[in-house]
């Protein structure tokens, strides 16, 4: 590793030469960090491929070769490579969004090399270059610099802190180790930051990997991202399913020998009713819910670069968020403006007066006249809006300014008018004050407005003006008669969705916590303003004394850090996952990188986050609107709500044909599932009817509950018993008609398309009644779902071509139906659903008079 340590004594002012810089890069590498996630086409495909769940379709298709029926194998093929097809195309959009969202292009960097300046790409910067800085640059590497003048830095992406920090040049010969980032004085600039004001000469002392943002972008190899909870489930699901569909192929084995005497016929129908039971189409299913998913929620501007991070979306039960750029928009405004005589108002109130108006004024022409930083900015902006009728400052013209310097922390800027010279000036409020010459009294009097302000989390600057008869301008500010007119209270505006979306969050039974590198006064107004809570931050110092065990404890309550590092931020996370939260980490910076990729949902900005932030994060916010994190979490609750609903289907569907493959042999009755008649209902009813519950619209408590419980499995015991409970309701109509039909003489052909008509009905019966769970049937049919119309339309021709059409009639060995026979098959149908709908409001009002009782 290269030496951090610098000494201005050491540095040329020529910089490197042509030569030196080339080994350097060829021995160190170049000066950028590299992608971590980055996947190619191929690696998607090998991910897809080896999915568990998608080579259980490849055996189930291998195995329906061997039996001989490759029109089911074909269909198992098509199924597989749909699945893979759709999973690999989301993946590759999302990587294509991310590739748009990084920088193509390496940012230039202005050196001095062999004695001249030129112009290189920032990925060509080696350590010893010197590298020339100016309002406007980005910092291509971490360095020290040996001139300063009047160099201001925006540190934020490292630090978290909104306010430019000043920096300083190192002392001639002396040897200091570089240092962390944050705060005023140093003579350190690190890579990534701005340059918002000065200019400085410094020398490259850390580049790439190396560097303080290098360094946190490393730190994520060691954070492991966890599988997600859903894949794990739905694997022990499919285990379950296969010794369930062995056990039941064994006993059709043995009751066709010992009933029937055929034990080849026996193994032959045992492997074809083990096919039967076996899951094929949940991972056919579970693909499309969550590429529909990853798709749905782009549509809100919401990228999902991981699909476990839908799943988690609804069982998130800390959301935490960083106040820079995240809950505030990483720009300042003015909020407040007093007076010399105390009289304050927001520029947004009617108290507004031509005294404020003046006092502004003032600030604006202290100020550059194209400002580059927030703090001029925010002037300029406020003064577009509240300043009029300066037609007569056209012939104003601009003949001297006094810059901002260590030992007066003020900017003075003097103008001539037609009248003659007034100068403006605008800095820290102590500067102001000895400028002004306040009496104790006067400045016992601005302390206090100052300290009022700070406590709101407003920066707070002063404005005085003088004016000049005429003569010579002094050489320093202090040679001028300054009259103190006020002050100005700056803050880091909170973004205008915020609030809505804490109160939502809070709504939903989600925590919302702020974490920040920012000062505690300025957390806790923040932290106010977005409805977080106002109670006193917990501290990077005091943290940085409590055990693991201990902070565990504090994060129960506290809602507001403030001053916090960036392993610190890791750390909180990890303390809160220890108490079993469900962590979900909004963060834009680098500082938040390793915290978003630790917490369970990383949730990274995709505007002004930066590469190593968003390649953290599960979850990418497209437009940077904190609002949207309550969409995501809207739309995630819902796609696992409608999933439930899918694999419930599923289930049920699968106890009527597992029992009617089993009827037969137990009645010396006609098979009556065949491999097509399976294939039929397996291969198209249950696919498509599960988009049907993936185009569902959202419950309408979807957020009104509380997260849902991670130790919840997608299979709870509630919900194995409802399946059961639909599957033998309609095992039992559907046997019914079955056994009575062939007890009666209905030729085998007929008898099977009876069965088979009542059957498919039953399940159509079924999806209106999984549709919902909280509304009554009446609502869930009157609510749209064109996916469901469809479906239905394609079950009357499909159900129609195998009647109609011979062809379609001796593959499926159907006979004729007769009007009385179809009536019959739609009462079945009617019935299952009169039925089924009746438990559930029963079962609803038990839960009532549970819940009142408890109350």
């Amino acid at each position: 590793m290269a030496s951090r340590e610098s000494s201005v004594g050491e540095v040329s002012a020529r910089g490197l030469t042509a030569a030196e810089a080339t080994a350097r890069l060829q021995a160190e590498g170049h000066n950028e960090l590299p992608h971590q996630d980055q996947r190619s086409t191929q690696r998607i495909v090998v991910e897809v491929v080896r999915e568990p769940m998608l080579l259980l379709l490849w055996l189930g298709a291998g195995v329906y070769a061997v039996l001989g029926d490759l029109g089911e194998a074909l269909i198992l093929v098509v199924f597989a490579l749909l699945s893979i097809g759709i999973t690999v195309v989301q993946e590759l959009r999302t990587e294509r969004v991310l590739e748009a969202l990084r920088d193509l292009t390496s940012p230039r960097a202005l050196v001095i090399r062999d004695g001249e300046r030129q112009r290189i790409p920032g990925r060509d910067v080696v350590r010893g270059d010197v590298v020339v800085l100016g309002e406007g640059d980005r910092v291509p590497a971490d360095a020290a610099l040996f001139e300063s003048h009047e160099l201001r830095v925006d540190e934020s992406l490292l630090t978290g802190e909104s306010m430019p920090v000043q920096k300083v040049a190192l002392v001639t010969g002396v040897r200091i180790d570089m240092q962390r980032p944050g705060g005023d004085g140093l003579p350190f600039v690190f890579s990534g930051s701005l340059v918002i004001g000065g200019r400085g000469l410094a020398s490259v002392a850390a580049t790439g990997t190396q560097s303080e943002i290098g360094r946190i972008g490393q730190s994520l190899a060691t954070v492991e991202s966890q599988p997600g909870r859903l894949q794990i489930q739905v694997r022990k699901l499919v285990t379950i399913f296969a010794i369930i569909g062995a056990s039941v192929s064994a006993l059709v084995v043995l009751l066709y020998g010992f009933l029937r005497g055929g034990w080849l016929d026996g193994v032959l129908a045992g492997i074809a009713v083990g096919m039967s039971m076996l899951p094929e189409e949940i991972p056919v299913v579970l693909a499309v819910f969550m590429a529909m998913g990853a798709w749905r929620i782009s549509r809100a501007r919401v990228l999902t670069r991981r699909s476990t991070a839908i799943e988690a979306l609804g069982s998130a039960t800390v959301l935490c968020t960083d106040k820079t750029g995240t809950l505030t928009e990483n720009r300042m405004s003015i909020a407040r403006v007093a007076l010399a005589s105390g009289d304050a108002v927001d520029p947004a109130s009617n108290g507004w007066t031509a005294a404020h108006a003046a006092l502004l004024d003032f600030g604006v022409l202290a100020g550059a006249a194209e400002p580059v930083d927030p703090m001029e900015e925010a002037f300029h902006a406020l003064g577009k809006t509240k300043l009029t009728g300066d037609a007569g400052r056209a012939s104003w013209r601009l003949i001297r300014e006094y810059p901002l310097r260590p030992e007066l922390l003020a900017m003075s800027h003097a103008w001539r008018t037609n009248d003659g010279m007034v100068v403006a000036a605008k800095g820290a409020p102590e500067a102001i004050a000895a400028l002004c010459h306040l009496s104790d009294k006067e400045g016992q009097a601005l302390q206090t407005s100052v300290d009022r302000m700070a406590t709101a989390g407003l920066r707070v600057l002063g404005v005085a003006r003088a004016a000049v008869a005429g003569g010579e301008l002094p050489e320093s500010q202090q040679g001028f008669a300054f009259e103190f007119m006020g002050l100005v209270g700056l803050a880091d505006a909170l973004r205008p969705s915020a609030p809505a979306a804490v109160k939502e969050c809070r709504a939903t039974g989600i925590r919302v916590v702020m974490i920040t590198g920012d000062y505690p006064a300025t957390a806790s107004a923040i932290a106010r303003q977005a409805g977080i809570g106002d109670d006193d931050p917990l501290t990077g110092e005091i943290l940085g004394h409590l055990s693991d065990v201990d902070l565990a404890k504090r994060v129960r309550t506290a809602n507001v850090f403030a001053r916090i590092m960036p392993e610190q931020k890791l750390r909180i996370v990890n303390a809160l996952k220890s108490n079993g939260e469900i962590v979900a980490m909004t963060g834009d910076g680098v500082n938040d990188a390793p915290s978003l990729k630790a917490a369970n949902i990383g949730i990274a900005m995709g505007g002004r986050g930066t590469d190593v932030a968003r390649e953290a994060a599960s979850i990418v916010l497209l437009d940077d609107d904190f609002g949207s994190i309550v969409h995501a979490v809207r739309l995630g609750r819902r796609i696992y709500d409608n999933l439930r609903k899918a694999m419930g289907f599923i289930l049920a569907v699968h106890v009527p044909i597992a029992g009617l493959a089993l009827l037969p042999l137990a009645f010396g009755l006609p098979i009556l599932l065949g491999p097509v008649q399976i294939a039929f209902l397996q291969l198209i009813i249950d696919p498509v009817c599960s988009l049907v519950f993936e185009a569902e619209a959202e419950e309408g408590d979807v957020m009104r509950r509380p997260p849902r419980s991670p130790h919840v499995p997608l299979f709870s015991p509630s919900m194995i018993a409802w399946g059961l409970l639909q599957g033998l309701a309609v095992f039992a109509m559907v046997g019914a008609i079955f056994v009575i039909a062939s007890r009666r003489g209905m030729p085998e052909a007929e008898v099977r398309a009876l069965a088979f008509f009542s059957l498919v009905l039953a399940f159509v019966s079924l999806i209106f009644v999984n549709r919902s769970f909280s509304t009554s049937l009446i609502a869930a049919v009157l609510r749209p779902n064109r996916t469901l119309v469809l479906v239905l339309a394609a079950v009357v021709v499909m159900l129609g071509l195998t009647i109609a059409w011979p062809t379609a009639s001796t593959l499926f060995r159907f006979g004729p139906l007769h009007w009385n026979d179809i009536l019959l098959t739609l009462g079945a149908g009617a019935a299952v659903l009169i039925i089924l709908e009746g438990v559930k409001v029963l079962a609803s009002r038990r839960q009532n008079l549970t819940l009142e009782a408890q109350q």
